[in-house]
């Protein structure tokens, strides 16, 4: 079922089933942020749309990592620096189902702690975050100001050098974030998708695990069902903004 332009009835059905679940996980992707100020990434406004020298999703592969540190602090410095950014209604709402003890997780493919920050406990960062760094020496700890607020290659008091826990290309997942986050799309008996295209792997292929009967997935473009369902599934697909979903939910809830 589609609706391209989504009145009070199609609210309303996402708000039943809502109420009527009990185990909900978010499954979120860039467009959870985009209301917050934060650019996604492969819109035709996104980041990868950017005219640099070297393509972006380049400069934040691990090899241009080890091989350019010099230039790859200065784009994340430039363009991965979200710590002003606030909380929109959308992580506010979240929050709030957590709180009332509906919804279980969010499982998130952004690394900007949003979530986090709106008053949500129970997040499973995919990809990372950019508040935590690590030195690749001695594995020491570091807050994002020792990484943003200088103009040099961050360096551990060991020498090391000191890295983003940002997931690069060419670099794993976080195999305990990983576990965690199958399994509660495993227990989960409704499973939100919002603001991702579902492109990006192999984090968007952990829906697969879903074993419950209602997906809602809420998106600006479509989304190909078959990366989505699988038999016995209902689903609703939402071509819309995930503030104005969230905006009605949270009036109505």
């Amino acid at each position: 079922m589609r609706y391209n332009e989504v009145g009070d009835y199609m609210k309303e059905k996402i708000k039943k089933w809502i109420e009527e679940a009990e185990h909900i996980v978010f499954f979120g992707g860039a467009g959870t942020s985009t209301e917050s100020g934060i650019p996604d990434f492969r819109s035709k406004d996104g980041l990868y749309h950017l005219k640099y020298d070297v393509p972006p999703e380049e400069i934040l592969s691990y090899h241009y990592f080890l091989m350019h540190p010099e230039k790859f602090y200065t784009f994340y410095r430039d363009r991965m620096d979200f710590r002003n950014a606030k909380p929109n209604i959308t992580h506010q709402v979240l929050a709030k189902l957590e709180h009332r003890g509906v919804l279980d997780g969010i499982i998130t493919q952004n690394i900007d702690d949003l979530h986090e920050k709106a008053g949500s406990k129970n997040v499973f960062h995919l990809h990372g975050s950019i508040l935590e760094n690590h030195c690749m020496k001695c594995h020491r700890s570091y807050p994002a100001e020792d990484v943003f607020d200088i103009d040099s290659i961050p360096t551990c008091i060991c020498g090391g050098r000191i890295k983003p826990d940002v997931v690069l290309y060419e670099e794993p997942l976080p195999e305990q974030v990983v576990n965690h986050s199958i399994r509660l799309l495993e227990q989960a008996d409704l499973l939100i998708i919002g603001g991702t295209s579902l492109s990006v792997y192999p984090a968007a292929s952990f829906i697969r695990f879903f074993r419950g009967k209602r997906i809602i997935v809420i998106n600006r473009e479509t989304i190909d069902t078959s990366l989505v369902t699988s038999s016995g599934q209902e689903i609703l697909m939402v071509e819309e903004s995930l503030g104005n979903i969230f905006k009605y939910l949270d009036k109505k809830m």
